[in-house]
């Protein structure tokens, strides 16, 4: 029993097993691509509409530092100018804070989807157990989340140097230039600084998301004996084999009946038995059989037939010799072919003379082997 618990998981994870564990909201995700996509499309906003901002916040800045009296001493024209300032800041800033609200979102649609899992919002005692959260700090993926994590503060900061080191004769010159030049310049150094910081993280990104998908898959694998299991639960219940051998015997009549309209003619009991009879079909020897069957289905097959203008006869005793001794899709047994030849002889007459009316006309002295002859009561 416990070679099966420890039993290697190599084999893929079945259908089932990935939608229960997308319920239970275990999908692929990238901490690092989210965050890349947040910073790189806020550094492209805050780069195209950098000029704006920072106008804006020059007149902010203005109003900010410019007093009057009335506005020192009365305390509600005080309250309104601060609300005005911080409206005005929460209006240009709006923008950002909707884009980095909106573009995780739009990153975790692209990897592994949206999931709104119950399981993961349900409280488990067990996340409170300080024994297990010490088990998740010595476990090796803590180890390398923290690699991963050390590794993006060195690739960070290195690009940060970089930038900083080509910008600072740029920022050494703004001490030369105007209040509202440098602040234009310098939002246009810091939205380009910017980028170049939220780009790093694309090297990260590129070598976190193929080790997630890895992960995931690799989290997802099963054991043998977890895909007899399963198969026991599933496949192997009563009411899913009944429903299964349904859906084919449902296949197999609808494949049947639309080989109805390319039969010849079509054999009735006149009631209990259909069989529909194809000459010369696919190199064959003698008529194929190919269509056949009681009752309904062979209410059924009549039917089809009489809608395309297949001949249907009614010759009891050639209808159940042929029913009970030739499988469907194959050809008549030796001892039916004078009797099949005189069938066809019968109906290819009538198509001559084109008196075939859909009524079904019983041929008289049809000669059947008896060890072939079944009687009516033999149904």
């Amino acid at each position: 029993m416990a070679d099966m618990d420890h039993e290697e998981k190599t084999e893929d994870p079945s259908a089932k097993r990935l939608r229960e564990a997308r319920e239970k909201g275990q999908t692929i995700r990238s901490k690092d691509f989210n965050t890349m996509m947040a910073l790189i499309f806020a550094a492209s906003i805050f780069f195209i509409f950098g000029n704006h901002i920072s106008r804006q916040m020059l007149l902010m800045m203005q109003q900010s530092f410019t007093f009057d009296i009335d506005r020192l001493i009365t305390v509600s024209v005080s309250m309104e100018h601060v609300a005005y300032l911080l409206s005005t800041i929460g209006w240009v800033l709006l923008p950002l804070f909707v884009l980095l609200f909106i573009v995780p979102l739009g990153a975790s649609l692209i990897l592994g989807g949206w999931v709104f899992s119950r399981e993961q919002m349900r409280p488990k005692l067990s996340r409170l157990n300080p024994l297990g959260g010490f088990k998740r700090m010595v476990a090796l993926k803590s180890y390398v989340e923290m690699i991963k994590a050390f590794l993006k503060f060195l690739v960070v900061l290195t690009v940060a140097l970089i930038v900083l080191k080509t910008e600072i004769p740029a920022l050494m010159s703004l001490a030369h230039t105007s209040i509202e030049t440098a602040i234009h310049q310098g939002a246009l150094i810091v939205a380009t600084s910017f980028i170049w910081v939220a780009s790093s993280l694309l090297f990260i990104a590129a070598i976190d998301v193929p080790f997630q998908i890895y992960e995931h898959r690799k989290s997802m694998r099963m054991s043998k004996q977890e895909l007899r299991d399963e198969y026991k639960e599933t496949e192997g219940k009563p009411e899913i084999k009944s429903a299964i051998r349904r859906a084919q015997q449902e296949i197999s009549r609808r494949r049947m009946l639309a080989e109805v309209p390319k039969a010849d003619v079509v054999l009735t009991n006149p009631s209990h038995y259909a069989i529909a009879l194809k000459y010369k079909d696919k190199g064959a020897k003698a008529p194929v059989v190919v269509a056949k069957g009681k009752n309904l289905i062979a209410f059924q097959i009549t039917r089809e037939a009489q809608n395309h203008a297949v001949p249907v006869l009614a010759v009891p005793p050639l209808a159940r010799a042929i029913y009970y001794s030739t499988k469907l899709n194959a050809e008549i047994p030796r001892g039916l072919y004078i009797a099949v030849a005189q069938v066809l002889a019968y109906v290819f007459q009538l198509r001559d003379k084109k008196r075939y009316d859909h009524k079904p006309e019983i041929l008289q002295n049809v000669p059947i082997p008896d060890e072939l002859a079944r009687e009516e009561d033999a149904e």
